[in-house]
Parts: C-alpha cells; sequence; structure tokens
C-alpha cells in the first residue's frame, strides 16, 4: 500500500505530466505545416499515451522513465509541427555549422533509441527476464535497433501507401543514407543511456514508492 503522503505527491505529478503533455499537443496541432503529416508524426505519442493509461495502475514506470517518456512524446509533437525537415532552430543551427540539411530528425532518431533503451532496461529488470548484467545490455540494444528498423519499416509502408505525400513525413532530405543513419542513431542513443543513465534508473526505480509496493 501506498500511503497518503507519497500518493500526493505522485497525484501531482500525474497532472503535471498529463497537462505538459496536453499543451504542447495542442500548439503542435494548431495550423502545423501539413495536417497529415502532423497525424503520421504524433500518432506514436498518442499510442504511447494511450499504453500508459491502460498500465498505469498494474505496471506504473519509474519518474525518470515517465519523464523521458514525455520528452521523446514532445520532440514528435514538434516534429509533427513543423516536419522534420523544417524545425527552425534546427535551420538556424544548420546556417551556424553549415550543414546541408535540418537535422532535427537524427535528434528524433537518437531519442528513439535512448528513451526505448530506459522502458526496455526497466521492464527487462522488474520482470526480471534477465539477470545477468550483460545479457541485459545485449537485450536492451537488440530491442532498440530491432525498434528502430521497424519504425523504418512503418515510413517505407507509409510512403508506398501515400505517394508523394509521405515525403515530410521520412524526413530524408535527399540524404541517401538516411535510413541507416537513423539506425545507427538509435543504437548510440541506446548506448549513451546505458552507460550514462543506468545508476540514475536505478535509484529512480528504488526511490518510487509506487513501484516498490509492488515488488
Amino acid at each position: 500500500m501506498i500511503d497518503n503522503k507519497s500518493s500526493l505527491p505522485t497525484y501531482s505529478l500525474k497532472l503535471l505530466w498529463l497537462l505538459i503533455f496536453f499543451v504542447v499537443l495542442i500548439w503542435s496541432a494548431i495550423d502545423p505545416k501539413d495536417y497529415f503529416t502532423w497525424f503520421l508524426e504524433v500518432f506514436p505519442a498518442l499510442l504511447g499515451l494511450m499504453v500508459l493509461a491502460v498500465t498505469y495502475q498494474k505496471f506504473p514506470l519509474s519518474r525518470l522513465t515517465y519523464v523521458l517518456i514525455l520528452l521523446h512524446c514532445i520532440v514528435l509533437m514538434i516534429g509533427g509541427h513543423y516536419t522534420y525537415a523544417q524545425v527552425p532552430l534546427f535551420d538556424t543551427f544548420a546556417q551556424w555549422f553549415g550543414w546541408q540539411r535540418n537535422h532535427y530528425d537524427k535528434l528524433g532518431h537518437f531519442i528513439q533509441g535512448f528513451v526505448p533503451a530506459c522502458i526496455a532496461r526497466e521492464i527487462l529488470l522488474r520482470l526480471q527476464v534477465v539477470k545477468n548484467e550483460r545479457w541485459l545490455v545485449t537485450f536492451v540494444l537488440c530491442f532498440c535497433l530491432a525498434f528502430s528498423a521497424f519504425y523504418e519499416l512503418v515510413e517505407w509502408w507509409a510512403a508506398l501507401a501515400v505517394g508523394k505525400d509521405a515525403e515530410a513525413f521520412l524526413g530524408t532530405q535527399g540524404y541517401v543514407w538516411d535510413t541507416q543513419s537513423d539506425m545507427l542513431l538509435a543504437l548510440i542513443g541506446s548506448i549513451v543511456f546505458l552507460v550514462a543513465c543506468r545508476k540514475w534508473q536505478d535509484s529512480s526505480m528504488q526511490n518510487s514508492s509506487y513501484i516498490v509496493a509492488l515488488l
């Protein structure tokens, strides 16, 4: 059981999480570059919200994981509003550093490895699927690469289904190695999480009273 003192901040944080999510979602939906592209980009965030809502009571995640999932959703919503090839801040970066393209999509794919690594590691640890640390790292990296590869397949299927209208969703910007570099960035993101954040995640899981109560 969770006492009232521990449940109050948890409830407040949940409301704050939802407030940020829907404020950014509404902003993202106001006059985006293209509503079809917006839907394609934002749909994973909406799907993720539904999954979190369904699993919250039976399998709540640590606060760090929820924060990172929200960050990932925000990245998706920004990309949906502007399209990944036209995020203004990264146009500015392109001018500063002499880039030939807008690299916001690469940030998105880095996050696509970083955040799933957090989710996969927590689930594998809490369900005790893998107890050996080396195998845990291997499973997390394999999951993140598989997830990234599957997303590239989804982009390909979308392109086949809608033709030229999917160009903004793909965000290749004429780069022939876009798919491969996207998966590489996801792999790098997952490695960065495992190297830099695993102890932080362990601490977050131990300090989350609603998780401890279920263990």
